[in-house]
């Protein structure tokens, strides 16, 4: 079940630089650019021509329509770290923050990451070394953090009522939410995939480093590899707690530099942010699904990430597919973000179930790109009969207890009040023209790359 989650796809066409091409309208001559690249050191990354990192051009043409087709608004293609193709639309959506979902949760691990290399944080303890006295009772606060990286905590889900409280928004305290909920299984067993406890991390980590969660990510992890405070908006619930599991809106140009730096192995123009050590962790599937790491999604078959891809492959992957895929034995990295894009002849079952179907065909393309491509064309992606049962993602306990309502409700937290602290207004968090999916607008407080 955990291999097939969301729907989409996007866009793709030509954007010359001097001395090199991106491809995406046509095919160009370029004078020869760089075999490697290094990371960026100013706004704009390091670019190639396509045939210069063994791809061609007119077949990574073909690739970049086809993603145009499926509703990719933003689409970035690397080869050996160098910007080699770009979407149509890209000009106009690189600046704008966009919600990556999920992939928050992958942003999340590597701020665990840091936090780890530090020696702030122990992947290994119990959460009652980081929570407050008094706060969960004693089965819950001996939940590892290892547990909540790797989605075995063993509480109950709901991922679809866990997220939803956090869209309107109306969560007191997401964190404290989730030491509210029962367990189906003892933690460290059974992988569930859950919202809240990845929420529960991000307060952890608060606890852990003794600092707002977004001020250390600015100052550890964004401003090092060069992605400025005003770039993104990253919303918070109504006590001031940033939430984990998604409401990262970033524009695509930086979380392409995120990407980046995992792929390079945590290395950033000759300054290591995070170790390679914990991201060799990060993207090994754990012992209780072959699919997950710490917040990544490791291997082909999982998640969006397309069967036929090598073993190595894995992904930030979220809602709508939001994804960073990368391919190591490739040196290939694919960002995109979009809108609902897949086609299928199942209706809204399918758009649900076969998320796989615009990066299959999408890789298909690209793979026939690279002259050095070692992979058979699998041919066209294949419905598999509807199977996912969509009421295992809802939960009314769960639901009820953000009003301090029902079993899994947190003595002393409803919708007004929750442990005697000061609760913001709904929406009073978000700046100007940040709406559900993106931040547009003129606003000055409204963010974006400017």
């Amino acid at each position: 079940m955990w291999r097939m989650r969301r729907g989409l796809a996007g866009a793709i066409a030509a954007v010359s630089t001097a001395g090199s091409v991106i491809v995406g309208g046509g095919v160009a001559a370029a004078a020869p650019g760089p075999a490697h690249c290094g990371a960026p050191e100013g706004r704009e990354f390091q670019r190639a021509a396509p045939e210069d990192t063994g791809v061609d051009s007119r077949l990574l043409t073909a690739a970049l329509d086809f993603a145009a087709s499926r509703n990719r608004l933003n689409v970035q293609v690397f080869r050996h770290n160098c910007l080699i193709g770009t979407g149509p639309g890209n000009t106009r959506t690189d600046s704008v923050p966009w919600n990556v979902w999920s992939v928050t949760k992958s942003i999340v691990s590597l701020l665990a990451g840091i936090a780890w290399d530090q020696g702030k944080l122990d992947i290994d303890a119990p959460l009652d070394r980081y929570l407050p006295p008094g706060l969960g009772d004693a089965a819950h606060r001996a939940i590892t953090v290892r547990n909540l990286l790797q989605e075995t905590s063993g509480l109950r889900v709901g991922a679809i009522t866990e997220g939803i409280t956090g869209i309107v928004p109306i969560d007191q305290f997401s964190a404290v939410q989730a030491l509210g909920v029962p367990f189906d299984s003892p933690p460290g067993t059974t992988f569930q995939y859950s919202q809240r406890t990845v929420d529960l991390l991000s307060y952890v980590i608060e606890s852990a480093v003794g600092e707002p969660l977004q001020q250390f990510a600015q100052r550890e992890l964004f401003g090092p590899i060069g992605i400025q405070r005003g770039d993104y908006y990253w919303a918070r619930d109504r006590s001031g707690h940033t939430y984990g599991y998604a409401h990262l809106y970033i524009p695509p140009a930086d979380l392409a530099r995120l990407g980046m730096l995992v792929a390079e192995h945590g290395q950033w123009n000759g300054r290591a942010i995070i170790s390679a050590d914990y991201l060799n962790r990060a993207i090994t599937p754990s012992d209780t699904n072959p699919c997950y790491g710490y917040l990544f999604w490791t291997g082909p078959g999982c998640a969006e990430n397309p069967e036929f891809l090598p073993a190595d492959t894995y992904s930030m992957s979220g809602f709508g597919l939001q994804h960073v895929f990368v391919v190591p034995s490739l040196d290939l990295m694919v960002v995109w973000t979009g809108v609902f894009g897949v086609h299928t002849t199942q209706g809204l079952s399918g758009i649900l179930q076969y998320g796989g179907e615009p990066s299959h065909e999408f890789f298909r393309r690209l793979l026939a790109a690279l002259r050095d491509n070692p992979i058979p064309d699998p041919g066209p992606y294949v419905e598999a009969p509807l199977s996912v049962d969509y009421r295992s993602y809802v939960d009314t306990d769960i639901a009820l207890a953000v009003f301090g309502l029902g079993a899994d409700s947190y003595p002393d937290c409803t919708v007004v009040s929750c442990l005697d602290l000061p609760l913001s207004a709904p929406f009073s968090d978000t700046p100007p023209g940040c709406l559900l999916l993106a931040c547009v607008g003129p606003d000055p407080r409204t963010p974006g790359i400017r």
